[in-house]
């Protein structure tokens, strides 16, 4: 047999293996001194966790800093392994879990499904109490259940009944807490870094059952507690409200109705309450039958505000000099504008004649409003401009920068990017065609009555130990104006009859303005758009004082699509009316123990006075 080999060969496989080997030792050199640090941070990260605990989150109390309105309290969630046990054991311990828990429906069959998973760690049923948690403790020594444990989960309360059915106090105001800790809407969601605190967190590694390792844990941060915090609301006050205005939804038919009572000197807003409200410990079941329930039509939604913005265009009026209190003015019941194409009307369609500017005020002329409006300056052009100005300098057309996740800022067309027709004018001059929230109006109102400040609304009184220090946006109205707005303010109410029969408190000065305005639909009429029939928004903005001419409350209300049982030309009356609502709202604060000084000169009226 001859020879296979062969020198060259033989230098081949030799070249071919010495080759191969340097690609093996480049390649582990790159891996082992390349890459050295990538992989080790990998292989730490995949042995470490990091876990962060929640910090307790600080508690929520009405002015008084006595009344508890959101705290914190311990239950327990229970959580399960199904990867541990066989598909069979999963089938008793989830039957068995039904029967402990009590679920029924969606509840038992989510349940099921997350017990009869092959995962590794599962979230069966969220905050526990302590009777149920004892049941399942029993159940896992028994044997009855496995692969389930329970752990340690805060959970937000709101303690305090609200006003109405099926609801906790202030819960439009103070917002709800997720199971993520995350707050939701209101004071909750808007101080959520100053409540949650900081969480703590911990790094420690872990062996392949994903157990942490003794005596490897390391504090990364210890953490902060979060801040506890006093609202300026007074809780008594509070309830009060809320049982006003549930009396006044159902008795009106309206879809909602709001009113915020604000101190007109510091802007703190001593309640706040709107119908229909919520349960804020049962957020998730109305999250998924009705989530805007959460909305706060104080801060979050518009309206047009009707009449009420006639005061808007006294302040305009009065700072031009166009006229005073006593100029007299004809109403002529109907005013024809842009050479005749369009035309504005009082609500009864009737003349009334020669009146005084603070008569045609108080009688809700729309006639005489308009020609004021119009009559700010030579042309339609610079008039718009002045009630323009004056609606934004008293805050309308921008957030107020109240506490208050959710805030608007309302819908005010600027004649200076789209030139305003006279029918535009007159609109705005008696508050059609603008868009506003309650809380712009009681701001704004605010300053007619203060002295001419605009305050800055707000909800949180302290935080911690300290109190908050809210500074005021500035002198918007001169003290002489805001004293003559106040008089006509107090005109309103004692001129009208059925002003003044429902409106007046016996021993205290009041004062204010109503406002009725028509809805309108873009539905309507397929898709032409429509005004609602036999529907309306209602308002009242005024003031009550223990001195005349002095006040000490500003009071906000509206009826959102009010129902009138009486319909007729000029007269839409409910069994419960704005203005009467809100003498209700005044006595009720006026009547609120330690809200005001102690009166000196007579005594607090009595319920029998109401």
């Amino acid at each position: 047999m001859g020879r296979t080999d062969s020198r060259a060969r033989s230098l081949f496989l030799l070249i071919a293996f010495a080759i191969v080997g340097a690609a093996l030792l480049a390649r582990l050199a790159y891996w082992q001194v390349g890459q050295r640090d990538r992989l080790s941070s990998e292989a730490f990260r995949q042995t470490t966790m990091r876990e962060e605990s929640p910090s307790r989150r600080g508690d929520i109390y009405d002015r008084s800093g006595v009344v508890v309105l959101a705290t914190t309290i311990d239950r327990e969630r229970l959580i399960g392994t199904p990867s541990e046990i066989s598909a069979a054991r999963r089938a008793e311990v989830a039957t068995a879990l039904v029967s402990i828990l009590g679920f029924q429906g969606d509840d038992a069959t989510q349940l099921v499904e997350r017990v009869n998973s092959d995962r590794k760690y599962v979230v069966l049923a969220h905050a526990l109490d302590t009777t149920t948690a004892a049941r399942i403790r029993a159940a896992i020594d028994t044997g009855r259940i496995a692969a389930v444990s329970l752990e340690p989960e805060p959970v937000r309360v709101y303690p305090q009944g609200g006003g109405g059915p099926n609801t906790t106090l202030a819960a439009k105001v103070l917002g709800f807490v997720n199971r993520d800790g995350v707050g939701q809407y209101g004071v909750e969601q808007f101080y959520q870094d100053q409540l949650a605190g900081r969480p703590k967190v911990v790094q420690a590694q872990r062996d392949v059952a994903s157990r942490v390792i003794a005596d490897t844990a390391v504090v990364e941060d210890p953490g902060a507690p979060g801040e506890d915090m006093r609202l300026t609301l007074d809780a008594g006050l509070q309830l009060a409200i809320e049982q006003e205005i549930l009396a006044a939804w159902a008795a009106d038919r309206a879809k909602s109705v709001s009113a915020v009572v604000m101190n007109p000197y510091t802007g703190e807003i001593l309640a706040e309450a709107s119908y229909p409200s919520y349960d804020g410990n049962d957020y998730a079941a109305i999250a998924a039958s009705d989530p805007s329930r959460f909305i706060d039509p104080v801060v979050s939604s518009v309206y047009e505000p009707g009449s009420v913005f006639k005061m808007l265009t006294v302040v305009a009026a009065l700072e031009k000099g166009e006229v005073t209190t006593k100029t007299m003015i004809k109403d002529t019941g109907i005013l024809r504008l842009d050479h005749g194409t369009s035309h504005i009307d009082d609500a009864d369609h009737k003349a009334k004649g020669w009146m005084t500017f603070e008569d045609a005020i108080a009688w809700s002329r729309n006639v005489v409003a308009a020609k004021v409006a119009i009559g700010l300056d030579s042309n339609t052009r610079k008039a718009s401009g002045i009630l323009h100005s004056t609606w934004t300098r008293l805050g309308f057309g921008s957030p107020t920068g109240v506490d208050l996740a959710g805030e608007v800022g309302g819908l005010v067309r600027d004649p200076a990017i789209r030139a305003w027709h006279q029918i535009d004018l007159a609109n705005g001059a008696f508050g059609q065609g603008v868009a506003v929230t309650p809380l712009q109006l009681a701001t704004a109102y605010a300053a007619m009555v203060n002295g001419g400040t605009l305050v800055q609304p707000h909800i949180v009184k302290g935080i911690g130990l300290s109190d908050r220090e809210v500074q005021a946006r500035g002198q918007v109205i001169s003290s002489q104006i805001s004293t003559t707005l106040v008089g006509m303010m107090n005109h309103v109410v004692t001129t009208v009859p059925f002003y003044r029969d429902r409106t007046l408190i016996k021993g205290f000065d009041v004062g204010g303005k109503t406002g009725t305005a028509q809805i309108w639909d873009p539905k309507l009429k397929k898709g032409h758009g429509g005004w609602k029939h036999n529907i309306f928004n209602y308002s009242f903005i005024g003031y009550v004082g223990r001195q005349t001419g002095k006040p000490d409350l500003v009071v906000a209300i509206r009826i959102e699509e009010g129902t009138p049982t009486v319909a007729k030309l000029g007269q839409l009356e409910m069994p419960v009316m704005s203005f009467e609502l809100f003498r209700r709202i005044a006595h009720d604060a006026i009547t609120t123990p330690g809200l005001l000084q102690e009166r000196t000169d007579a005594a607090l009226p009595t319920t029998a006075d109401r």
